[in-house]
């Protein structure tokens, strides 16, 4: 399957929304990415264009965003790029990136993190299983032949 499987590193730009659908928890957020040059002339390093991308993560990874995620810290993002076109009334054409997330996490180099793990939702015990049977029944294995060989041989 073509897709375009990108690594972003950018600022949570807005507050992660939640939603508990049919389909189970998804959660948004949009994301700046800020290239940033060496400017030789005042030896200064310099901000250039942004980006903004919409990150969309789904089931658990969109909980655990929700519930770590905050405007203004680094995070990288892992995922796949979708890039959406519509035609609006009046209006020039509208384009968006949206990237369905695999893996979101804080940019370590840049700060650091508590990692914590999520809870695992309880499920229903297994069923008990039967104790298996170690112990070997005689004649079945080739020391327990060479045993009984023995003893028919002292007995004749």
């Amino acid at each position: 399957m073509n897709e375009t499987v990108l690594c972003v590193v950018g600022n949570v730009a807005t507050q992660p929304v939640y939603r508990e659908l049919a389909s189970g928890p998804s959660a948004r957020f949009r994301m700046a990415v800020t290239s940033r040059y060496w400017d030789r002339e005042k030896s200064v390093w310099t901000d250039g264009h942004t980006n903004f991308f919409t990150v969309w993560a789904n089931r658990q990874l969109a909980v655990n965003a929700a519930a770590s995620l905050n405007v203004g810290e680094p995070v990288v993002v892992q995922g796949r790029l979708k890039v959406r076109t519509e035609t609006r009334e009046g209006q020039p054409n509208w384009a968006s990136a949206d990237i369905d997330a695999v893996a979101i996490g804080h940019d370590l180099a840049r700060g650091t993190a508590l990692f914590r793990r999520a809870a695992k939702p309880e499920a229903a015990p297994a069923p008990p299983r039967p104790e298996p049977n170690w112990e070997t029944p005689t004649g079945e294995s080739g020391e327990s032949q060479a045993q009984q060989h023995a003893e028919t041989a002292a007995v004749t």
